[in-house]
């Protein structure tokens, strides 16, 4: 019979506070003072184009990436981020679901149904596994986040009718993020002396980015694409913990290894999300509706993927 692992409690609703009430700070300060959208505006710009990248390069480069001995994690998250992926892209073709939902809205959207929040991530990894958790977590996003940089930016490009290529080259997000990955490999480390300096931008950015996200929140702007917003939000929070449990099983993963998979799989949506959407043109205040949600469904993913992980 096999024997019970016993997981650490974690205080779900303590993790993903900040972030919430970040998104709701940027809301409040919008709407009620003199820092209006004018303001806002000018910070997504900082965002996408400097403090974001910088995170997402120091995120991918801080840990060395052992890919032989995470060879089957790996496989286990490029699965979940192919699903993820597959799924959303698919929604405006799936049988009673596609008619309801346009074309132009799914492309800003469809991203919401496999990014995720590699902060609270890494946060999530260190609770539950200590330093182990913490290295499996920074491979998952070492791999994953340009794949999915990618995905998010393929459906935006191919409905603007914009050259992916393009597209590609000139994110700063993608190359922050495929850049950090090569030095990685190549051995490159953050030298002491910068270390810190980075790492205040990197908390700028997470803090920035999700006051602008709900700064450009309008929850009004969700009900016109109901079945769009369920529809992503359920691949996030239901479908991908489930793919990541039937992975983590036929791939044989360890239970650390398969604890962080599936924590990794529950995640809250990133909030680049919003940043993305309103800087390629589409509904970014929809977009932000939608990060504020897949924030609140963590607390219900984030429990349901990890007591998963426990059997």
């Amino acid at each position: 019979m096999p024997t019970a692992v016993i997981l650490p409690r974690v205080n779900y609703l303590q993790l993903l506070l900040p972030d919430f009430s970040l998104i709701l700070c940027g809301y409040l300060v919008c709407r009620f003072t003199a820092l209006d959208r004018t303001v806002w505006t000018q910070v997504d710009k900082l965002v996408y184009f400097f403090l974001f990248p910088v995170l997402l390069f120091h995120s991918v480069v801080k840990s060395p990436l052992d890919l032989g001995a995470a060879s089957h994690l790996i496989a286990g998250g490029l699965t979940v981020a192919a699903a993820g992926i597959g799924l959303s892209y698919a929604l405006p073709h799936l049988p009673f679901l596609g008619r309801h939902i346009d074309a132009r809205e799914h492309a800003g959207a469809a991203q919401v149904g496999f990014r995720f929040n590699s902060f609270i991530g890494l946060a999530m990894a260190e609770r539950l596994a200590g330093a182990e958790g913490l290295l499996l977590i920074a491979v998952l996003i070492g791999v994953c986040v340009p794949i999915f940089n990618m995905g998010a930016v393929w459906p935006m490009a191919r409905q603007s009718q914009t050259h992916f290529g393009r597209e590609l080259l000139r994110n700063p997000l993608i190359i922050a993020t495929a850049s950090g990955l090569v030095a990685n490999l190549l051995g490159f480390r953050m030298p002491a002396w910068l270390e810190p300096s980075v790492s205040r931008i990197g908390a700028s950015s997470l803090i920035l980015g999700l006051m602008a996200a709900g700064a450009g929140l309008q929850l009004g702007s969700l009900a016109r694409v109901k079945v769009l917003a369920v529809s992503v939000l359920t691949i996030k929070h239901l479908a991908l913990p489930l793919v990541a449990f039937g992975v983590g099983r036929l791939l044989g993963l360890s239970q650390v290894q398969a604890t962080v998979l599936l924590a990794f799989s529950a995640l809250p949506t990133a909030s680049t999300c919003y940043v993305l959407a309103a800087r390629m043109g589409y509904n970014g205040p929809m977009v932000a509706g939608l990060v504020t949600l897949s924030t609140l469904a963590a607390l219900l993913s984030l429990p349901f993927a990890v007591g998963l992980a426990g059997r």
